[in-house]
């Protein structure tokens, strides 16, 4: 991609109705806006790979944190929208769980420092809520909630409910070399619960991902006396497929070449990157190492020291794949692509190179990823990447309540789950 490309990329500026902003779900709108995560604001830097998973009552604060590339000075407005378990905006009004309005202006930013392409660096601390339940922020310029920017979701939850989970060999033996099963228990003697089959849900999901997200609407064991459900059923509804550990890339230097960048080639005004050329591997033999289960990581080890969501450089990170032509549309799939969803995770086939490849805008880090073909509206990386028990994954378990006569469905359970728990 030349820098007069990338300059109108960068700079282009679209226009959105509110009928654009129709789904409650994690997005960036607009081409300019780099790097958004939400995350639990931690001791240590690793802290952004967590879930924005908080709970109620003495929680860790929560931190949305973007990039604009524009770099010109934005007055950006953040507005939170309270969802059902479905993630359909809740009946609630906006007083009902915010004591103060509604409507908040992100000043906290900084100016890239020494940076080739610039950028101004935003923050916005997540406000306190005093309802449980699903949580969207989105983000818009000036007072104008049709020109939203981006939208983040976000759970927070108030343990009434005590849940329990394991993973163990899928209960169908076909699947037992390449699947995980989780199974739930849930126990709901301190709510009032009067038809448990229709007022609990119950979510699992993997890797942070809601794309594959599996909502478990028939508990296989229950009993009304000791106010308990058992998850672990036969027909494979709570069966994730394993997959492999992901693939990834080391853009943490651009003075030389991280671990699977085969160059790097730095300009005045802006830093080129090739990954090394990948292969599929469905049929090979599993290999442990260390990953982020598909997160990505924002540091700079060019610049000891300093402060990486300011200093860190962006790379046009070109990533390659090398399958045969026939094959049907390759995705790049990772938090950094929304799990495939963003326009340039579609990969594009090269005729001379005769492989996929797709470029991406990426700021300096650890980037996961794996490939994957769209099929039925669905991602699939197991034709590319396989898949194997063995693999170490996290999972999250949500359970969701409506009380009777209530306009919301609390989050009243929460578990996170990472057995053998392998992270850089």
């Amino acid at each position: 991609m030349n820098l007069r490309i990338y300059i109108s990329f960068v700079a282009a500026i679209c226009l959105f109705s509110k009928g654009a902003f129709a789904q409650t779900e994690d997005k960036v709108y607009m081409d300019h806006i780099q790097s958004v995560r939400l995350f639990q604001l931690g001791s240590s830097y690793d802290s952004q790979l967590d879930a924005p998973v908080v709970s109620l009552i003495g929680g860790r604060e929560l931190m949305l944190y973007f990039d604009d590339l524009a770099y010109d000075p934005e007055l950006y407005t953040a507005k939170l929208v309270h969802c059902n378990a479905d993630w359909t905006p809740s009946q609630l009004k906006d007083n009902d769980f915010l004591p103060t309005f509604n409507e908040f202006n992100i000043q906290d930013y900084d100016y890239s420092i020494n940076t080739r392409i610039p950028y101004i660096h935003y923050r916005f601390r997540i406000p306190q809520v005093t309802k449980s339940g699903n949580y969207l922020v989105k983000v818009y310029r000036g007072r104008d909630e049709s020109q939203v920017i981006l939208s983040k979701r976000f759970m927070v939850y108030e343990g009434l409910f005590t849940v329990g989970a394991a993973i163990v060999p899928p209960s169908q033996t076909a699947g037992r070399r390449e699947s995980q099963q989780l199974n739930v228990f849930v126990n709901y003697s301190n709510g009032e619960v009067m038809d448990v089959l229709n007022q609990v849900k119950v979510l699992i999901r993997q890797n942070q991902r809601w794309d594959n997200a599996k909502y478990l609407s028939k508990p296989t064991f229950l009993n009304d006396i000791s106010k308990t459900l058992r998850y672990e059923s036969f027909d494979g509804s709570n069966t994730f497929r394993a997959g492999n550990e992901f693939r990834f890339v080391d853009l943490r230097f651009i003075r030389a070449t991280g671990v699977n960048i085969a160059n790097v080639q730095v300009e005045t005004d802006v830093v080129y990157a090739d990954a090394v050329i990948d292969k599929p591997r469905p049929e090979s033999v599993y290999s442990q190492y260390l990953d982020l289960n598909g997160q990505y990581l924002v540091y700079t080890n060019d610049r000891p020291g300093g402060d990486p969501e300011l200093e860190s450089e962006y790379v046009l990170t070109t990533f390659r794949l090398s399958v045969e032509e026939d094959m049907q549309s390759v995705f790049l799939i990772g938090s950094f692509t929304q799990w495939g969803k963003s326009p340039e995770a579609k990969m594009s086939w090269d005729p001379n190179l005769k492989l996929f490849q797709t470029t991406l805008l990426l700021k300096q880090g650890w980037y996961d990823y794996q490939y994957g073909i769209l099929d039925q509206n669905e991602f699939d990386t197991y034709s590319l990447e396989g898949s194997y028990f063995q693999t170490e994954n996290e999972y999250e378990v949500l359970v969701y309540f409506r009380n009777m006569g209530s306009r919301y469905d609390q989050l009243v359970g929460y578990l996170y789950l990472h057995p053998n728990r392998r992270r850089l």
